[in-house]
């Protein structure tokens, strides 16, 4: 199993998200945040200088089966690329044990129902 995190533009969440199920990811967490990147500039919009240094950006966070880790990157970098600086990262992250507090199942089948 892996732990999937990605930061990615707010702009591109909507696409990530649907692109992410229809790769039958269904469950993911994801978080309003804000960062900064290596630009360190500010923008100049009709004489009004706006620092642009912070970033709006979406956390998301999901566990995989191994099966599932490169469909799942596909679907991230597919959506969420713009070809422009600050397209943001993906870290795919090793997972030890999954446990359904429910149920007690552990591994592979607590992240999804028996088939």
């Amino acid at each position: 199993m892996k732990k999937i995190e990605a930061i990615i533009r707010k702009s591109r969440f909507e696409d990530v998200r649907k692109a992410l199920h229809e790769a039958d990811i269904d469950f993911l967490s994801w978080w309003d945040v804000r960062g900064q990147g290596t630009a360190k500039q500010g923008l100049i919009f009709r004489g009004v200088s706006y620092d642009v240094t912070e970033i709006d950006r979406v956390f998301l966070s999901f566990v995989v089966r191994d099966i599932n880790v490169e469909k799942s990157v596909n679907a991230i970098l597919k959506k969420a690329y713009t070809g422009e600086s600050g397209d943001g990262r993906i870290f795919i992250i090793p997972i030890e044990q999954s446990i359904r507090i429910r149920t007690g199942d552990r591994g592979d089948e607590s992240l999804y129902d028996k088939k």
